[in-house]
């Protein structure tokens, strides 16, 4: 069964409603279902959330897989607003306290091969400032608040993790439309992911 790990409800929402017409319509932040194939879970946002839910899940669930699918935000104009990513490296990247900061990285598969792929940065605190942002653009192309530690659990559970994220806006740029094309890359997502069920369920050759 594979485990199909949300941040938010309303970034899940558009597939909810659409798998197998709305069985998983529903759902909050906390809560998981499942019909055997897959398992669908609201995490919620920041990284205790991801780490401790998706742990007790894996503890809990007969799951052999994780797919972490939701919005990010772009670093650089590398993607643009609305495009999908296949995450192929995550890493944490809250240490800025230290001097000469390391950041751990895990490598992921590249699930989506007609997808580009990209570095994805996991932080809780905000970018401030032109050179911050600078820096982040040199290293990754996607922000978020939850991949990192979803792809750590599995990897300590020692099962697979792919992350598929839509790019909602970009980083330092202010855009007037962002509410309306966050709907709309939401629903992308969603159509996307369900797209793809079939091709995630088929056994490996």
């Amino acid at each position: 069964m594979i485990g199909i790990l949300f941040s938010t409800l309303e970034d899940a929402q558009p597939f909810l409603a659409a798998y197998q017409r709305g069985r998983f319509d529903g759902l909050h932040e906390g809560d998981h279902t499942h019909d055997g194939d897959i398992l669908v879970s609201i995490l919620g946002v920041g990284k205790i959330k991801g780490t401790l839910r998706s742990d007790r899940l894996l503890r809990e669930k007969g799951v052999s897989s994780l797919l972490h699918a939701g919005t990010c935000t772009g670093l650089s104009d590398k993607f643009q607003t609305g495009d999908l990513v296949s995450v192929t490296q995550v890493f944490e990247g809250d240490r800025i306290e230290l001097s000469a900061p390391t950041y751990p990285r895990m490598p992921l598969g590249h699930l989506f091969p007609d997808l580009p792929d990209g570095i994805l940065v996991t932080q809780d605190h905000t970018v401030d400032g032109a050179s911050e942002l600078s820096y982040w653009q040199r290293i990754a192309d996607l922000s978020d608040m939850t991949g990192y530690p979803v792809a750590y659990v599995a990897a300590t559970h020692g099962i697979p993790c792919h992350i598929l994220k839509a790019v909602a806006g970009r980083m330092g740029v202010d855009d007037p439309d962002f509410r309306k094309n966050l709907t709309a890359v939401r629903s992308k997502l969603g159509a996307y992911l369900s797209e793809k069920i079939p091709t995630l369920l088929a056994p490996a050759e």
